[in-house]
């Protein structure tokens, strides 16, 4: 069951938003304002959440406070990954949540928190326990990124991908269950934190994870889960036959589902991380989406 939607991923973050085509985040602002809209018009009682920001940064959200994005919302949405990408100590969480609180009276959901096991599991086991110990019960919602290890073969989510040097790869050791199925360290310590704490998991296009995936969030007696529906799957041949199959199979979750991603023949630039030529487009993928699965 659906209970949120979120407009876009990361947009303050330039793997995941074209800084050359909108630098002042212009355009993603008009963005969310009519697709948090069409969401609101097609059903008002699904929460409309902003796109998970990463970095956290107080002064983006009142960028997009001053243009209007936020009249609409009912959320705001922060990432954080200090012990592999940010430039912050991990016990500074509580002062983060403070920081976007300052400036807005939405409450604040953490949608991606996580730990690599890049340089070891045990680095991820302390991170959990950790990040646990400092948000649980500080904000509404708490999505821990991620259950699966992203597969070797495949590709990261990010547009500068090996340019990002060992960065780029601490993407594919973000799981608590590693790629041939087996549970890391810090696996065995979720289940002390569910229901309260979700789960983040994207799941690709035609996704051979799909049931095993499901199968580990009721062992864990994850309650919540964060995944996404992506515009750029959109116009794939038999997309809305996955996104059927895969709704279906997570219908016994709490669902907060992404919308995002631009496909390249509808981006001002011809990749998934650019603003749309026309933002309308956007807001029919979610009304789309929201008539179908809301």
């Amino acid at each position: 069951m659906i209970e949120a939607v979120k407009f876009w991923n990361e947009p303050n973050n330039k793997s995941h938003w074209d800084f050359e085509v909108d630098p002042g985040w212009h355009m993603y602002a008009e963005m969310v304002k009519l697709a948090a809209q069409t969401a609101k018009a097609e059903n008002s009682g699904i929460k409309r959440v902003l796109g998970g920001m990463s970095p956290i940064d107080p002064g983006f959200l009142v960028r997009l406070k001053d243009a209007g994005a936020l009249d609409d919302l009912n959320a705001v949405a922060v990432h954080g990954f200090p012990l592999d990408w940010n430039l912050w100590n991990i016990n500074e969480w509580p002062d983060k949540i403070a920081e976007i609180e300052a400036v807005t009276d939405l409450p604040v959901w953490v949608t991606e928190v996580g730990v690599s096991t890049f340089g070891a599991e045990e680095v991820q086991e302390f991170g959990f326990r950790r990040t646990a110990e400092l948000l649980s019960g500080r904000v509404e919602r708490v999505h821990w990124y991620s259950l699966f290890d992203l597969p070797q073969a495949w590709e990261a989510t990010t547009r500068h991908r090996e340019a990002e040097g060992s960065s780029y790869y601490r993407h594919f050791y973000m799981g608590l269950v590693n790629e041939k199925g087996e549970p890391k360290l810090a696996l065995k310590h979720f289940s002390d934190y569910t229901p309260e704490f979700g789960i983040c998991q994207w799941f690709h296009f035609e996704d051979p994870r799909l049931d095993a995936g499901v199968e580990w969030l009721r062992k864990l007696g994850v309650k919540r889960l964060r995944t996404g529906l992506s515009w750029a799957d959109y116009l794939r041949p038999d997309a809305i036959q996955w996104f059927d199959r895969m709704m279906k199979a997570l219908d016994e979750f709490d669902l907060t589902v992404t919308f995002c991603f631009t496909p390249e023949s509808k981006g001002i630039q011809p990749h998934h991380t650019s603003a749309p030529q026309r933002i309308e487009e956007y807001a029919d993928f979610c009304r789309e989406m929201m008539r179908r699965y809301a």
